[in-house]
């Protein structure tokens, strides 16, 4: 009485080799996203956080660094998690290792 006679008709049945071609095709593009996804946006930011670690790893005292804060200073003191840094004549602060965004080459602080 309400159900229309076209909600209960049925679709022709598709021929079975044709089927699993088209589901392979229909995916085809979503794999070569992920793709081209991984070796534009993943790679190169797994290769930055690698260098940033082995940069963090080999601080040593009397490098100079600059900052996440952009103060520029030279390390007095390394701890494990911390570091000192001196960022004027006996003004020392302390910071975090990971707040390290780069080493200076030396003699750049005057």
């Amino acid at each position: 009485m309400f159900i229309s006679s076209a909600f209960a008709q049925t679709a022709p049945a598709a021929a079975a080799g044709g089927d699993m071609q088209s589901s392979l095709m229909s995916m085809l593009p979503l794999v070569l996203m992920f793709v081209v996804l991984y070796f534009v946006m993943i790679r190169p930011q797994m290769r930055k956080q690698k260098e940033a670690k082995a940069m963090i790893d080999a601080l040593a005292k009397g490098d100079e660094v600059v900052t996440v804060g952009g103060m520029l200073g030279k390390i007095s003191k390394i701890n494990d998690n911390s570091l000192s840094v001196e960022v004027a004549n006996g003004v020392e602060v302390q910071i975090q290792r990971n707040a390290v965004v780069q080493v200076l080459p030396k003699g750049t602080i005057k």
